[in-house]
């Protein structure tokens, strides 16, 4: 079966300074525990703020390095989950069910690709 990656991203101006909501976390919870059971979540994790990260950039033959946050970015990865789907319809509905977890004031894009194999 194949697996998907669904590429989380977020715009960091919508998101509480305090962080997710403890009602957005149970939702999350409980959404995890479902896609689990189903056999589908192989793995999922959020991300520390852009703030916190550092972008390595290689052009022309040189590395530059540059220390979050990076203000020329409106969205930045927030997260991932990497599904085993029968096909990308399904890894779609799944990420669907992600996304209406989140309450309305997030802005919250998710970009799911097939990952390559062999």
């Amino acid at each position: 079966m194949p697996r998907y990656l669904s590429l989380v991203q977020i715009d960091e101006a919508t998101m509480p300074a305090e962080g997710p909501s403890p009602e957005l976390m149970q939702r999350m919870g409980e959404l995890i525990e479902e896609v689990t059971k189903a056999g589908v979540m192989l793995d999922t994790a959020g991300l520390t703020p852009s703030a916190q990260g550092t972008r390595v950039h290689w052009q022309g033959g040189q590395i530059s390095v540059t220390d979050g946050p990076f203000t020329e970015s409106k969205e930045v990865v927030g997260g991932y989950a990497i599904m085993q789907c029968k096909d990308l319809a399904e890894a779609i509905e799944w990420t669907k069910k992600f996304l209406k977890v989140h309450e309305d004031h997030w802005t919250v894009t998710c970009e799911v690709r097939e990952i390559a194999e062999g």
